[in-house]
């Protein structure tokens, strides 16, 4: 069985599969990347800073597990998710927010790249003028050490943080607001993202989202009728040629022929 996947001006017909379940054209005119764990792999970083800074400063008593399953959303909605609402003043929480991104950034600095293959893929879509966005629960702060380091900031046309938003994935605001950023409707946006909260902001906007599997398995998104692909990087075959770009063929012509 295949699906259409009609991009631009160029058509694929895809193999259906569990990690390529949509069954509807997708004319996709514009990419939103989530950040952390789908650009850079860092997610392992933040699980130790915040278990370290809930346990070792706050005295959380939280295993790593119980840490990672509280790690979505803004820095402050976890704090609230694990003392509760109102623990910290606003002072206080912006202090632990800070405190706990200095610590990843410090660990994470000798180690910070993007995911293997995004750096020509970005370079690709960018020489086809296909407008890009960044839509993360990252704050500023550290969206800026990973643009600026890696000096790709040039490849986006908007950034929406954690402070450009009122409501946190899953709630769609992050990605609706990127696309109206982009100019484009959310139905022709495709989004990046490594969670299943990001997976589910993505179809409660009514986007389609491509999948990396850089800290969650298959299994966990399990219930969500949005995901086109699960990759492990972006030297995925389906992604692989850059050259020919055989998932997002954003050129003129017309490509029917099977993978």
């Amino acid at each position: 069985m295949s699906f259409i996947l009609n991009i631009g001006a160029k058509t694929r017909i895809l193999p259906l599969s569990k990690t390529a379940i949509m069954s509807e054209n997708i004319a996709i005119k514009a990419l939103i990347f989530d950040l952390n764990g789908t650009m850079i792999d860092d997610m392992a970083f933040h699980t130790i800073a915040w278990h370290d800074i809930l346990n070792n400063d706050l005295k959380a008593n939280l295993t790593e597990e119980e840490v990672k399953k509280q790690m979505y959303g803004k820095n402050e909605e976890v704090l609230a998710r694990i003392f509760g609402q109102g623990h910290f003043n606003e002072a206080e929480a912006n202090r632990i927010s800070i405190e706990k991104e200095k610590r990843y950034q410090r660990a994470f600095l000798p180690h910070l790249k993007l995911i293997e293959g995004l750096e020509p893929f970005l370079a690709f879509a960018h020489s086809k003028n296909i407008p890009m966005a960044i839509g993360s629960a990252a704050i500023p702060f550290n969206i800026n050490f990973v643009l600026d380091n890696l000096h790709i900031r040039h490849y986006f046309s908007a950034i929406v943080s954690a402070d450009d938003v009122k409501m946190s994935k899953p709630d769609p605001e992050t990605f609706t607001k990127a696309a109206a950023l982009l100019h484009t409707s959310p139905a022709n946006c495709i989004v990046f993202e490594d969670a299943p909260k990001g997976v589910e902001a993505a179809e409660n906007a009514g986007m389609k989202s491509i999948v990396l599997t850089t800290m969650h398995t298959e299994d966990e998104f399990t219930g969500y009728n949005n995901i086109l692909r699960f990759i492990k990087n972006y030297k995925d075959p389906l992604l692989k040629d850059i050259n020919e770009m055989p998932y997002f063929s954003f050129g003129k012509g017309n490509i029917s022929e099977g993978l």
